[in-house]
């Protein structure tokens, strides 16, 4: 792995663990193996290091999310997936927790890539949920706009209460009471 590319997966490691304003150039640079001046060799600064980090999450996550939402099954089978879909559930969204940064947020330019991360899954999942009303999986009264939404708060709220409790066992309830929401009628268990 190039000395680039140690840099980035190490600020995107530390912003996970640590958010924007806990990740100094240090931490970055001790994590990469990296000598002092490779960071500005790279990068024109942590703010450039921080976007490449932000925006290559973003990107892995979208893959992630794309890989299940366009896979095989049922709109409701693939919610299913997309829901039930292996997370470390304890350490949070690596995008999602950047929401509550402080710093990325005042930042339009570190901003950025999350907002498009999240506005692209509720397009999808709408777009899944109107596909699931079209083959009346799924009620024609539900707004897919508003069911996406809903999917990315469970989600992303689940996180938080995983994290509060230290247990995954939070997430997946909330997970299971939205699916039993969205469950077609004449669906059992799935």
């Amino acid at each position: 792995m190039s000395t680039r590319e140690r840099l980035v997966e190490s600020a995107r490691d530390l912003l996970w663990e640590r958010g924007y304003v806990g990740t100094s150039p240090k931490a970055i640079l001790e994590r990469a193996g990296a000598g002092q001046g490779s960071m500005y060799h790279h990068f024109t600064g942590k703010s450039d290091l921080a976007l490449a980090a932000i925006t290559r999450t973003a990107e892995e996550m979208r893959a992630a999310a794309a890989a299940v939402l366009h896979g095989p099954g049922t709109p409701y089978a693939r919610v299913t997936a997309y829901l039930r879909r292996e997370r470390d559930v304890l350490r949070g969204c690596p995008v999602g927790r950047l929401t509550m940064d402080p710093e990325v947020i005042a930042s339009e330019e570190l901003r950025a890539p999350v907002d498009e991360t999240l506005d692209w899954l509720r397009a999808e999942l709408a777009a899944l949920v109107e596909e699931g009303k079209e083959q009346g999986e799924f009620a024609s009264s539900l707004d897919a706009e508003e069911v996406a939404a809903a999917i990315v708060a469970t989600v992303q709220g689940g996180y938080v209460l995983a994290r509060a409790s230290g247990s995954a066992a939070a997430f997946d309830t909330g997970v299971r009471g939205l699916l039993s929401l969205l469950r077609p009628a004449d669906r059992g268990d799935t």
